[in-house]
């Protein structure tokens, strides 16, 4: 797991400047499962709680609400 990646996203201090693959293998790295694609759109899904991201790039960024999402995933779930 990138810790730099970890801490920027749960810090909350630079959601705007998250890269996009980064925060991809972020999601996979706490657990969460590939489950489709629909366009641009990915779905992944956390076996271990009934939650699921829907991601989708902003240029090279991850989408700053996304990265917030992710935050609160792992602050209430201990991710």
């Amino acid at each position: 797991m990138n810790d730099k990646v970890y801490q920027a996203v749960k810090s909350g201090t630079s959601d705007n400047n998250i890269n996009f693959h980064d925060f991809r293998n972020l999601i996979v790295d706490l657990g969460f499962v590939f489950r489709r694609q629909s366009g641009s759109h990915m779905i992944y899904y956390h076996p271990g709680i009934n939650e699921r991201m829907n991601i989708k790039p902003e240029g090279s960024k991850a989408k700053p609400y996304q990265v917030k999402q992710l935050r609160n995933l792992i602050n209430d779930y201990g991710l």
